[in-house]
């Protein structure tokens, strides 16, 4: 049997080198990672049998995204989940569905290394059950998160008048149509898939007069809202599925925005007998 790779995970670089040197001197093989954004390129990159990672970091992510992460790369991976926080509490008990010990900082290195042990040792350790959902199911399930950033985007926009009533509309239908792309895998760029809502949702916006620009940030909003609601939901998100949902979120903002672009150059601005519907 080889080396025991461990990775160890915090923001203060004391902990990294101190209990870095105390690992390594119990025989692991320890790369260390300042962030969550580091670490998680490291599991995507490398197999750790055990992830010793801090709670709360600076920066997007927390040590339970690290958990979900190595869960996926190595089902029978030891996580331990150190924290600052003296009242653990009922906190605790949440954890441990997550990892499989929890420490409290500032923690003794030789309980940690007796616990990595102890979990090691066991010869029937199974991989862990994974609560794992596709990313449109999450998508589908945080529609109301979805629609709070968004609104919160378009109310720091410039934009007069936004959002209204026929933007949350559209909101909706785009919502609807970036699901269908997720379940229903497209080559990007392709643009197969048309949208007379976004067309229509342009040709509205000309004969109200109102600018285009309006329908770049309304596009822009949803994209941020749609990347920040995945990035809160990481631990239940299978991060293989990751690049090429992101990708192909992008691509589909992109043809909504042409097709809408296009619904607003060919519709007659107000003032040319237009009546809005």
């Amino acid at each position: 049997m080889g080396p025991v790779r461990l990775l160890l995970v915090d923001d203060d670089e004391t902990v990294l080198a101190g209990l870095g040197i105390i690992l390594e001197a119990n025989e692991f093989e320890v790369t260390t990672a300042g962030n969550v954004v580091e670490a998680l390129r490291l599991i995507t990159t490398e197999r750790f049998d055990v992830l010793l990672t801090d709670l709360h970091m600076p920066g997007p992510g927390d040590g339970l995204i690290l958990v979900g992460a190595i869960r996926h790369a190595n089902p029978k991976a030891v996580t331990i989940v150190l924290s600052a926080n003296p009242d653990m509490g009922r906190a605790t008990a949440g954890l441990l569905d997550e990892a499989d010990e929890v420490f409290v900082k500032p923690a003794k290195p030789v309980p940690i290394v007796q616990a990595i042990q102890r979990r090691l040792s066991e010869h029937e350790r199974g991989p862990r059950t994974l609560n794992v959902e596709s990313i449109a199911s999450v998508l589908q399930r945080e529609r109301q998160q979805i629609t709070a950033i968004w609104q919160q985007k378009m109310a720091e926009t410039s934009t007069p008048g936004q959002p209204d009533e026929q933007a949350m509309r559209r909101l909706h239908e785009a919502v609807d149509e970036v699901l269908y792309r997720l379940r229903n895998p497209q080559a990007i760029g392709a643009m197969t898939l048309f949208s007379m809502a976004a067309m229509q949702h342009g040709a509205k916006r000309r004969r109200r007069g109102l600018q285009s620009t309006g329908l770049v940030e309304e596009v822009r909003a949803l994209q941020v809202a749609l990347f920040e609601t995945i990035g809160a939901h990481l631990q239940r998100i299978d991060l293989g599925e990751l690049p090429g949902a992101l990708m192909a979120i992008a691509d589909e903002m992109n043809a909504q925005l042409v097709q809408t672009i296009a619904g607003y150059e060919n519709e007659r601005p107000v003032g040319f007998g237009d009546v809005e519907q």
